[in-house]
């Protein structure tokens, strides 16, 4: 009770920080991610490698856990999620990229696992999350599927709701997706590019893409933490109600020790008087 309620405490101090991270993100990533699709939009192929959407080929699955277990079923759901995204994908050539060390442990003997050119634990990113750290495995990402290596590459992850609440989600990183219309009708939009088209395909759209899954880690980071809380909380509860469970245990077994030692006693005393 005391280790896990030890651990409830820690990832509660853990979460407000990741949570105040999130959040301060998300307006400017959601912002930037419309700007990324509608500027894609106005470039053609030639002037926008990120677009280019070949068909069918090779996908890559990005499943994004944690280094740590004892979070509920945290993990559990984004390596479910993976799983239906291979078996949904049949017939297609399918890799999987492990952000996470509990993902890396049920893939890792698996013909889909892969980790690129990030090293032999590309999960040691959440030893020291930030944006330089994403940025890297964002190029990696993102030369696979330039050069050819990858048609299609999608992110897994939780998406941090609060404490309690994780939303699963299967995000589509690249190609760059066209801007969803909601039923409305789509007005086109003229954009005067400065200083051009190719810079912005070469410096613009790169940064927006490093800053998606950016975001997309420091939700699951966030998200993480909170599983955790809830589920030492839970732990805790669990701990305290067997302890005073096994205290009326004890203190029955107790009382009936003594209650046998006086009728012993009294017995004896009888014994000797008769």
């Amino acid at each position: 009770m005391q280790i896990t309620q030890a651990m409830k405490l820690v990832s509660a101090s853990k979460l407000r920080r990741a949570q105040e991270a999130v959040t301060r993100m998300r307006p400017y990533a959601s912002k930037l991610q419309e700007i990324l699709q509608n500027v894609s939009g106005s470039l053609d192929s030639a002037e926008n490698p990120y677009a280019i959407d070949a068909g069918k080929g090779k996908v890559l699955l990005v499943a994004i856990t944690s280094n740590r277990g004892l979070c509920g079923p945290f993990n559990n759901n984004v390596i479910k999620a993976a799983h239906r995204r291979i078996a949904e994908l049949k017939g297609s050539e399918i890799h999987l990229l492990s952000l996470g060390k509990k993902s890396a442990d049920v893939f890792a003997r698996t013909e889909h696992h892969v980790t690129l050119d990030l090293g032999d634990k590309p999960h040691d990113i959440f030893d020291n999350l930030d944006f330089t750290s994403a940025s890297r495995v964002a190029d990696q990402l993102m030369k696979a599927f330039v050069d050819g290596t990858y048609t299609h590459i999608e992110i897994i992850y939780n998406r941090f709701v609060n404490a309690a609440t994780q939303d699963l989600q299967v995000e589509p990183f690249l190609p760059i997706q066209p801007p969803s219309t909601d039923g409305e009708s789509s007005t086109s939009t003229e954009y005067l590019f400065e200083p051009s088209q190719e810079e912005i395909a070469l410096n613009v759209i790169p940064n927006t893409l490093k800053t998606q899954l950016y975001k997309a880690l420091l939700d699951s980071f966030a998200s993480e933490h909170g599983a955790r809380m809830t589920a030492m909380h839970s732990a805790t509860d669990n701990a305290t109600e067997m302890l005073r469970e096994l205290k009326l245990t004890y203190n029955k077994a107790r009382q009936a020790a003594i209650t046998g030692e006086i009728l012993e006693i009294v017995g004896g005393a009888e014994a000797l008087e008769g």
